[in-house]
């Protein structure tokens, strides 16, 4: 494949490329989903903590998940710090659910309504399998609330599989060997999963569809803002791949870059498969040979392996047959094979200690050679073959050997179907087996709740327009573009389209004045918060009559938000009572200028600086455009 920058939609066709999304966002409640803790409440602070290890359960067919049944493996003990303020005996699966938070569910309703989703007529609460520890019940209630929704995008419509409304899980704090620890006071708030078909066509066109889907859900002013209230998942395939999932995306510039590289990774897979079929590896006749050789590196001086062996640990070798070139065959930007059983190692085997394996293709000094020499004996590797070095207790090796076998043997097939780790160079990590549908089954603790035609129509009437119609408006209306997305997300964009359509007062101006000035007053210490809807409807009342008076608005609203009149009415009054004529202006540019002088019309920047002075006089008394008129005026009369 070529580099990133050099890719184009023709390069992404010919590779089949499927992307789509999956994004998560936190809705602004005062409560829980299912219990009546406040919702929102963040802090590093805990009064307890309470350890579990998680199990898997079979599915409503009597079928384990294969998730599941890999975190299993990775014998995890889940440690989950607890504040009394935010956590109760419902979240620890001590107490049945409350009734689904209503709050929460009609905002899920509204931005279903606009997002085009066809509701469903009745929710029902589901479980879903999460054994990483994530939530302590060891699973997440969920419900589906709309199918079949879509957006707007180029010349086309891109379609919305479903929205759903869960639970959030915990904040992770750290995850190391055996041990994971988790912060819970996020846990249980409710949030959003909206879900796209795979119909992008590049990567740039999934990060726009992200934003699109971003700005929308934020222009209901009912959902949270800041860090990890937004979360994007990307799901990416290629022709002869599979659907790999790639989670945690914390920045959506970032997805062009992630597509990219898995897109690169599954094409490496496809030529790795090609290769090893062509030596004759198949699934099958995978051949491997393992054995200890922690002996024969005890005078090793290499630092990993010196520190392992400190440590009591023990070091084996995997011999993988015919796999000579395959582990330093390149996936990513800066990655190759290897790194996929590296991570697979961490991930399941825990063995979270980088570098946790080492090849016989590293080009870097490692091993002595002679130590090499007889590891290659003792695992009897041939010309063709590729050793791997893995070392830690006795179970982790036994767990770390196993999956680097599944791995090479995954290799002969393709691309497996893998949930990853977006990391913050573009690239992705294993995180774990993609999830099936055998992680899902009814949840027998709650009933179904019916969705009224009676109640859809009460909640249109509070559904705002769409983004994307929102948008046509304001660029009709002359709002200048950077502040057309910050207005139409915002929580005072009905108030701001309110103002537009009930003041004569040019909407870029009004724009400029709620959003902008606001804005830098309060970067200047200006307490804000006094300025209301109402201060802006008096202000525009009085500024129909009497437009000079916008020129003055940083001065007149400073007065109001200093407490320096009684009221705002009353700062109004001093410069619409106050009537300036114009031959006050007139004589009061010739005092400036000088009878006579001719230069100053030559002069732009003298020009500049007596319009400066005339408007520091009579700035909110008189429009700017007539005093630079009279200016004008009286410079062709001096000149002539």
């Amino acid at each position: 494949m070529k580099a990133f920058s050099e890719m184009t939609p023709g390069d992404y066709q010919a590779l089949g490329l499927k992307a789509g999304l999956e994004i998560h966002q936190q809705l602004l409640t005062q409560k829980k989903l299912f219990c009546r803790c406040p919702a929102g409440r963040y802090s590093h602070v805990y009064d307890a903590e309470i350890l579990r290890h998680m199990r898997p359960t079979l599915s409503e067919l009597g079928e384990y998940d294969g998730t599941a049944l890999m975190e299993y493996k990775t014998k995890k003990e889940i440690i989950y710090q607890i504040n009394h303020e935010t956590v109760c005996t419902y979240e620890m699966d001590d107490t049945p659910p409350f009734e689904i938070n209503r709050q929460a569910l009609d905002i899920a309703l509204e931005i279903a309504i606009q997002l085009k989703y066809k509701l469903v007529s009745e929710i029902h609460i589901a479980r879903k399998q999460y054994l990483d520890g994530s939530i302590p019940t060891g699973f997440q209630r969920t419900t589906i609330v709309g199918i079949d929704g879509w957006i707007p995008y180029k010349d086309r419509k891109i379609g919305l599989i479903q929205l759903g409304l869960e639970e959030d899980a915990c904040r992770e704090v750290s995850d190391f060997g055996h041990e994971r620890v988790y912060l819970t006071d996020r846990l249980g708030m409710p949030l959003i999963e909206m879900v796209t078909r795979p119909e992008m066509l590049t990567p740039q066109e999934v990060a726009d569809v992200a934003n699109i889907l971003r700005w929308s859900v934020r222009s209901t002013g009912k959902v949270r803002r800041g860090i990890g209230a937004a979360r994007q998942d990307v799901n990416v395939s290629i022709e002869g791949g599979t659907r790999v999932e790639i989670k945690g995306v914390y920045r959506i510039p970032l997805i062009p870059l992630l597509i990219y590289n898995e897109a690169l990774r599954q094409s490496a897979f496809l030529n790795i498969r090609a290769e090893l079929h062509r030596r004759g590896i198949q699934k099958n006749n995978l051949e491997f040979r393992s054995a200890e050789v922690t002996q024969i590196l005890s005078n090793s001086q290499w630092d990993p392996i010196r520190m392992a062996l400190q440590r009591n640990e023990e070091v084996h070798c995997v011999n993988l047959k015919g796999f000579l070139g395959i582990l330093s065959f390149p996936t990513q930007t800066g990655k190759v094979f290897s790194k996929e059983i590296s991570d697979r190692v961490r991930v399941i085997a825990c063995l979270s200690r980088l570098p946790n394996i080492l090849t016989s293709e590293s080009t870097e000094e490692t091993v002595e050679s002679y130590a090499w020499n007889k590891i290659r004996k003792t695992v009897n590797a041939e010309a063709r073959d590729a050793l791997i070095l893995v070392w830690g207790s006795k179970p982790d090796i036994k767990t770390a050997i196993q999956e680097i076998v599944i791995r090479a043997r995954e290799a002969t097939i393709g691309v497996p179907n893998e949930t990853r780790q977006a990391l913050v160079d573009g690239t992705n990590g294993f995180e774990r087996i993609l999830p099936g549908p055998d992680r899902m089954y009814p949840d027998t603790d709650l009933p179904p709740i019916e969705i009224t035609e009676e109640h859809i129509q009460s909640l249109e009437k509070h559904v705002p327009p769409p983004f994307w119609e929102r948008e046509k408006r304001y660029n009709r209306a002359g709002v200048p573009e950077h502040l057309i997305i910050r207005i139409a997300i915002s929580s005072r964009a009905r108030f701001f389209e309110k103002c537009i359509d009930k003041y004569d007062l040019k909407p870029a101006r009004i724009a400029n004045i709620i959003f902008e000035k606001t804005l830098a007053w309060s970067r200047r210490g200006l307490p804000v918060h006094q300025i209301t809807e109402d201060t802006w409807d008096t202000l525009f009342k009085y500024a129909e009559k009497h437009p000079a008076i916008l020129e003055a608005i940083d001065v007149i609203l400073k007065q109001f938000m200093e407490n320096e009149a009684d009221s705002l009415e009353q700062i109004l009054e001093q410069y619409t009572k106050k009537r300036i004529e114009p031959v006050k202006v007139k004589d009061e540019i010739i005092k400036l200028i000088g009878s006579g002088n001719t230069s100053v019309k030559a002069d732009i920047h003298s020009e500049s600086k007596i319009m400066g002075s005339l408007m520091n006089n009579f700035r909110g008394y008189i429009a700017g455009r007539e005093v630079r008129k009279m200016l004008e005026m009286v410079l062709q009369e001096n000149a002539g």
